[in-house]
């Protein structure tokens, strides 16, 4: 099985773990952890990122509550600490690793540990990348742009703020113009979930492809 760990919150986050956890065994896929946002927490920047909106305390818990619902070991904390670090690298131990709307940066000793990749998925528009919208609230810069639809990148996650090597943009995801920041992470996120598996896989495949 290829062990992937999921940073995620919000519901990309959900819809991305849900996507493993329903479809992931059929494919030889298994979550080992699941890293999500704590909002009450000074290191997550609620100014700069999606809590600063309106939204519900369940949807604050909300892939908490599916990673326990299966069994999933769960982590809230900051992620650069010798603490977490320990239990990425020695039990965890992931093959890959998945973010999707998660509020910390990640570094290099983290990005580079797992064999197939650490991969992120972010809104943009057309193939230029980095995209214009790199940063904590691309979809507000798209809404103030004018744009009624967004793709999203799958990309690596380097040093850089969205800034890793480009692996795929996803089909065109129209929104009316009167959606809202929140609105657009309901939309998009089912989408963008069943994107991130399929690029997912075929990064599994072509590794398993070289080594063959």
């Amino acid at each position: 099985m290829i062990r992937l760990a999921i940073f995620g919150s919000f519901y990309r986050g959900y819809c991305v773990l849900d996507e493993f956890i329903t479809r992931g065994a059929s494919v030889g896929v298994e979550v080992v952890g699941v890293v999500t946002d704590d909002p009450t927490q000074t290191f997550i920047s609620r100014e700069k990122r999606l809590w600063q909106y309106p939204h519900e305390p369940a949807e604050e818990v909300m892939v908490e509550k599916l990673a326990h619902k299966h069994g999933l070991p769960v982590y809230k904390g900051r992620v650069k600490t010798e603490e977490f670090y320990e239990c990425y690298a020695s039990i965890w131990r992931p093959d890959i690793c998945l973010s999707g709307t998660f509020g910390q940066r990640i570094e290099q000793r983290m990005f580079s540990f797992p064999r197939l990749g650490f991969f992120n998925t972010h809104p943009c528009i057309g193939n230029t990348w980095p995209s214009p919208y790199a940063g904590p609230n691309p979809f507000q810069g798209l809404k103030d742009d004018g744009f009624c639809h967004t793709q999203v990148a799958f990309h690596h996650v380097d040093g850089g703020f969205d800034s890793g090597a480009l692996v795929a943009v996803s089909d065109r995801i129209g929104f009316p113009p009167n959606a809202s920041v929140i609105d657009l992470h309901k939309m998009t996120a089912p989408l963008v979930a069943k994107f991130a598996f399929d690029q997912t896989l075929k990064v599994i495949e072509q590794a398993a492809s070289k080594s063959a």
